[in-house]
């Protein structure tokens, strides 16, 4: 049996500002109409030894992976939510401990290790690197993808590879991330290969593996899944339990400490899309080397990334630079310097400024608000409700709320009353007052909501009941 283990824990802070800590960059529409996460599921979900896939995930990013693996029709297997990244390592170790726990007697899954937010544009080359490291895998091997280079990159980590024929090579070393010169040497002696994150291996393989080279790991993941909780179709590691974990990648837990190593060579046009210059690598571009996205207008410019999400950007005279426009955002850098944009974010959360973590627009299981303006005593949303979703029971001791339907039609529970609300009709919902809206149609709910009071935070909602296991909650 093979299993995919897809990672979306990623927070993507090099694209910031379209990525955000509560929209990463795995679920970003970034080279296609679908996202990175829907392209990595449909990825193996056509491969014909494949199960459904276990995704483990943010919790914070939960109702968001589990509406696009829906929009694409990927039904996870399992989705492990975890209440703290501890990096790759930990991740695949209670996703191994999943897919044992539901294994029959005897079998071992393979495990598919695949980082969520990468591209890979030959889909059949990707297929058949992991049919040549099958036999391999199941003889007790760990097996790594090394990606062919086509270009003497310092971004990326290396693996060297024994002399040999055949498709399955042992590896010699890791290689951490090169100077440029070093980079050429490798490229030239064609020996060494990027280090993609994705990996081949028996679950129970691996956690032996990791039980031998990194025992407090192994024991923290087993602590964490035997107390996790299933809520509705996820399973919740427990906070206290899973943050004991040490934090290490795959590579250094077990990877780089293994004499078990093995790599399969990958040449599939693949991208960690790790930066917006990597974005712009990876777009096709105009005559003059620029890529545009949405409603731009380039004059006497070259070599750019230009991308707009709102509104119109138009730029004169600029040469190889990166312009990311969003609805409360705009960052402009040179290409050369875009790795340094995670610096930028870094300043954005020591300021304790929302920028850094959502858009104005904030999903949420059974739809989203999207925020519109603000002031002293005042806030205005637009929500969008999905067709048969419900909000949560509850109410707001320092708020209240006016709501007006602008398309569809509300099914509102106000204390004790129960009505509905047609397009350009209103409703109050005075502070205390328990509520509720629900889209009983068949067409998105459209409400424009006018909060008033003292204080406008999530943490200013009292769940009574949630269909989506959220009481006690502001998420």
């Amino acid at each position: 049996m093979l299993i995919p283990v897809i990672l979306s824990g990623g927070a993507g802070t090099r694209l910031w500002p379209l990525s955000r800590e509560l929209f990463p960059k795995q679920c970003l529409a970034l080279v296609g109409e679908r996202t990175l996460l829907q392209d990595t599921a449909l990825r193996v979900a056509g491969m014909a030894q494949a199960a459904a896939p276990i995704v483990v995930c943010n919790e914070a990013h939960r109702f968001l992976a589990a509406e696009q693996l829906r929009e694409v029709g990927v039904k996870p297997h399992t989705v492990l939510l975890e209440p703290v990244g501890r990096n790759t390592a930990p991740a695949v170790a209670v996703a191994a401990l999943a897919a044992l726990a539901d294994a029959a007697p005897g079998v071992e899954p393979l495990l598919l290790v695949l980082p969520a937010d990468h591209v890979l544009t030959d889909v059949a080359a990707f297929q058949a690197a992991v049919a040549a490291a099958l036999s391999a895998a199941r003889a007790g091997a760990l097996v790594t993808f090394g990606v062919v280079p086509t270009a003497p990159e310092t971004g990326y980590g290396y693996i060297r590879r024994a002399p040999g024929a055949g498709p399955v090579s042992r590896v010699e070393e890791f290689v951490e991330k090169p100077d440029l010169e070093r980079a050429r040497q490798f490229v030239a002696g064609g020996e060494h290969l990027w280090n993609s994150g994705m990996f081949l291996f028996g679950a129970r393989r691996y956690l032996e593996e990791l039980a031998r080279l990194a025992p407090a790991m192994h024991t923290a993941c087993q602590r964490a899944f035997a107390a996790a909780i299933r809520e509705l179709d996820f399973v919740r590691l427990p906070a206290v339990e899973f943050a004991a974990c040490p934090a290490d990648s795959i590579d250094y837990a077990v990877m780089e400490r293994t004499d078990a190593a093995v790599v399969v060579a990958l040449a599939a046009g693949w991208s960690d899309v790790g930066s917006w210059s990597a974005l712009h690598a990876v777009l096709p571009g105009d005559a003059a080397g620029n890529v545009t996205r949405g409603d731009v207008l380039a004059e006497d410019s070259s070599g750019c990334l230009l991308l707009a999400t709102d509104r119109l950007v138009a730029t004169v005279g600029l040469t190889d630079h990166v312009v990311i426009e969003t609805r409360d955002a705009v960052m402009v850098a040179p290409r050369e310097r875009v790795q340094d944009v995670k610096q930028l974010v870094a300043r954005l959360r020591s300021a304790g400024r929302g920028e850094a973590s959502a858009h104005r627009q904030v999903f949420r299981p059974w739809g989203s608000f999207t925020s519109i303006d603000n002031g002293e005593r005042f806030q205005v949303k637009r929500l969008v409700v999905n067709p048969g979703a419900v909000l949560s029971l509850q109410l707001h001791h320092r708020r209240s709320e006016h709501w007006i339907v602008v398309a569809g039609t509300a099914k509102v529970t106000r204390g004790n009353e129960v009505f509905l609300l047609a397009e350009n009709e209103a409703t109050d919902i005075p502070v205390g007052t328990v509520h509720r809206v629900e889209n009983p149609g068949d067409v998105p709910l459209h409400i424009i909501e006018v909060q008033s009071g003292s204080y406008f935070g999530e943490d200013d909602i009292v769940r009574i009941e949630d269909h989506y296991g959220r009481q006690g909650r502001t998420d």
